[in-house]
């Protein structure tokens, strides 16, 4: 019997922080030879960090990215282990992402990433190449710092099989697992037993699931031993969240999986497994036809590394246990909500060194889903403490300024990290002032309930007095423009509020971080984000927005998940509340935000219109296609009113392009996420009538009206 024990590091690496990514990658390192791991692998680009983005076009970032690998190969605790690492390396003046595959003052060999992640959110073509000579190895010059540790001066650099004395290893980052043809199948059917698998994979909700079963079913049929390490916890932009969840795999049976999102910047999952099971299992699948004629890879001689143990070692030892299939661990889409923006906000939080959050508690249901998120914050922070997770206290201390401060309930901290306000005008209503108040004293927010009117007043008595006229409300017998430039005034005003606010909060209330301004967190959904259906420079601007990738629907759902699984009944105010801005005078009734005459569409019929345009790449004419296959049977909805729908959604989204270029920083959650900085690049000037596409469907209408019109003439004369 042949077992070999793995480990795959789960590591939250921050972008140009070289220091302290070695000090994690050497900690996951100590933790999986304690565990027994004769292989470590870990996260994409783990020694720069993966979000260093146009920072890799400096030598800086590559030279520094050497400097740590020597002092990794340097310490002993490498000894007899095989260490595969991520950085970038210049070959032959090009830039490409590298795994390493070293030991104790040796490295083996370089192994460049062949298919690159250049969609979505991924922008890896414009920092690296990939390398397009399959099987294909060139001698590297090792930089002198790594010379001067290991007494070589060249490793072979390119797509190459490790072969130690007792099995052979292969590299397949991230993105290649994802093309059709990808590296593993090949290097598997050369022999390859383990394959080593590093990646920087995203969070977005419901998504995991398809990713983990993809990997699992990489060795389904082709067998072997297959090790999966992806980064955790918050990119340099601050949009991206990746989400853990690293595993080792066997045959296509899963035998560890990590968390999927954790506070913890350091996790290492281990499985030890016999190897065996892979010989035994290839030579009774159809592979061997094709494998007897797959083309030789480079091999890369590994003499002095065994990396398995015998049965006798796995019986005396206290601590290596054969692992056993376990079932994927899926959470519920609600608690990807909590967890995803829980671990979001804190590592925000410590990252930047802020006091805490201030938040406009409007009484609403989305501002207070970003209370929630706060709350399910300090949750989170509260069962790392209890777990013994020393540097998230130590954070905490730091944050608040309370050096021997050790909370047992969440509420003891969000009284010292969240700030809410309720500012109201005359417009408002007393129930969401009522809410909001009720809210932040159950969650233990430190609450202040004011009024803006005064300075709304102010600011148009400016306009008054620069235009030689007073604007009204529609109410009042006033334009749309007049009646839209009363609202906004109350919007932008709160923006100015919250933000001085917020600079101030900890100086007024003398806390230990006095003079410290808090970040002001935004509460803008997705589904309002991609109509443009909010006030440029409003309350939506902010610091970031926990909110800004997540539809209203899921907002109403993690709410009515959040009271039942925090026991939180006032949950139920919000849920059933209607959205309102309360903008107008209440002697226009309740100003619903899904009325025809505000954004003339339902927030579900906005998250359709997201997925078509983003997700399917339907343009209107497409969308409008589409829609009435989905919708024919829908009640009140003919071609015409489809077409309506069709033409105001694709209409608003272009006349409000502007406003997403300034969209406030939110995590990706969202598959239709619309922001313009990192996932949606789309035109900023339109011709926002769309004159082409809007007559094709006008013309369709017409069409097809006449069609059931003739359709019924022909029922009524048979009947």
């Amino acid at each position: 019997m042949t077992f070999v024990t793995v480990a795959a590091a789960t590591i939250a690496s921050i972008p140009l922080d070289f220091g302290g990514n070695l000090q994690k990658i050497k900690e996951s390192i100590r933790l999986a030879k304690e565990a027994g791991a004769t292989l470590r692998t870990g996260p994409e680009l783990e020694i720069p960090g993966y979000g260093c983005l146009d920072h890799f076009h400096e030598g800086d970032t590559f030279l520094h990215s050497f400097e740590v690998l020597a002092q990794i190969i340097a310490d002993p605790i490498c000894k007899d282990m095989l260490i595969d690492v991520g950085m970038g390396v210049r070959h032959r003046n090009v830039r490409y992402n590298c795994r390493i595959l070293c030991t104790y003052k040796h490295v083996y060999c370089i192994r460049p990433k062949m298919a690159l992640a250049n969609d979505g959110l991924y922008r890896e073509a414009r920092h690296f190449t990939a390398w397009a000579k399959k099987r294909t190895t060139e001698d590297y010059q090792l930089e002198s710092v790594i010379r001067e540790v290991t007494g070589q001066d060249f490793v072979p650099f390119g797509d190459q099989i490790l072969i130690t004395r007792d099995t052979e290893v292969a590299c397949e980052t991230c993105e290649e697992l994802f093309t059709p043809s990808n590296p593993s199948t090949y290097s598997g059917l050369d022999g390859a037993e383990i394959i080593l698998n590093s990646s920087a994979s995203h969070a977005e909700l419901r998504k995991l699931k398809t990713r983990l079963d993809l990997i699992a079913n990489s060795t389904r049929k082709l067998g072997g031993l297959y090790v999966y390490a992806n980064a955790t916890g918050v990119d340099g932009d601050a949009r991206i969240l990746f989400d853990g969840s690293s595993m080792v795999i066997c045959n296509g049976t899963v035998l560890a999986q990590g968390s999927q999102f954790s506070l913890s910047s350091v996790e290492v999952t281990i499985a030890t497994v016999d190897l065996e099971k892979v010989r035994s299992f290839r030579t009774s699948v159809s592979r061997n036809v094709q494998a007897s004629h797959q083309l030789e890879f480079p091999r890369v001689r590994a003499d002095d590394l065994v990396l398995s143990r015998s049965a006798e070692e796995i019986f005396l030892s206290d601590k290596l246990v054969i692992s056993q299939p376990i079932d994927l661990k899926i959470m519920d889409p609600m608690e990807e909500i909590h967890y995803a923006t829980g671990v979001w906000l804190w590592q925000y939080l410590s990252r930047t060194n802020s006091p805490g959050y201030f938040l406009a508690l409007s009484g609403g249901l989305d501002s207070s889903s970003v209370a929630l998120f706060v709350y399910g914050m300090a949750k989170l922070v509260i069962a790392s403490i209890e777990a013994g997770d020393e540097t998230t206290l130590a954070d905490l201390r730091r944050i608040t300024g309370e050096k021997d401060f050790k909370p047992t309930q969440p509420q003891e901290i969000i009284s010292r990290i969240l700030h809410t306000c309720y500012m109201g005008t005359v417009n408002s209503g007393e129930d969401t002032r009522s809410r909001a108040k009720r809210l932040s004293e159950r969650i233990g927010g430190y609450h202040s309930d004011i009024t803006i009117d005064e300075a709304v007043t102010a600011h148009e008595a400016i306009i008054t007095k620069a235009l030689n006229f007073s604007p009204k409300y529609g109410v009042e017998g006033g334009s749309p423009a007049e009646n839209l430039a009363k609202q906004n005034i109350q919007a932008r005003n709160r923006m100015v509020v919250q933000y001085e606010l917020a600079q101030l909060s900890t100086t007024a209330r003398k806390t230990p971080r006095a003079g410290a301004a808090l970040l002001v967190l935004g509460s803008g959904n997705v589904d309002e984000n991609l109509r443009g259906y909010y006030t440029k420079y409003d309350a939506s601007s902010a610091d970031i927005s926990p909110l800004g990738s997540i539809s209203k629907n899921d907002a109403k759902s993690f709410q009515a998940w959040a009271l039942k699984e925090w026991d939180l009944p006032i949950m139920d105010e919000f849920i059933h509340a209607t959205p309102t801005a309360e903008l107008l005078p209440l002697s226009a009734g309740v100003q619903d935000d899904e009325s025809p005459n505000e954004m003339g569409m339902s927030y579900n019929e906005l998250s359709v219109f997201g997925i078509l345009r983003k997700i399917d790449k339907l343009g209107p004419w497409s969308a409008y296609q589409r829609l009435l296959g989905d919708w024919k049977n829908r009640p009140g909805y003919g071609p015409e009113e489809i077409a309506n729908k069709v033409i105001l959604f694709y209409q608003k989204y272009a006349m409000n392009r502007h406003k997403a270029v300034i969209i406030t920083p939110s995590v990706h959650l969202s598959g239709y996420n619309p922001d313009d900085n990192r996932h949606d690049l789309r035109p900023f000037l339109y011709n926002i009538h769309w004159p082409w596409q809007f007559n094709k469907i006008r013309e369709n209408v017409k069409l097809l009206k006449s069609k059931l019109a003739e359709k019924e003439s022909k029922d009524g004369g048979v009947d």
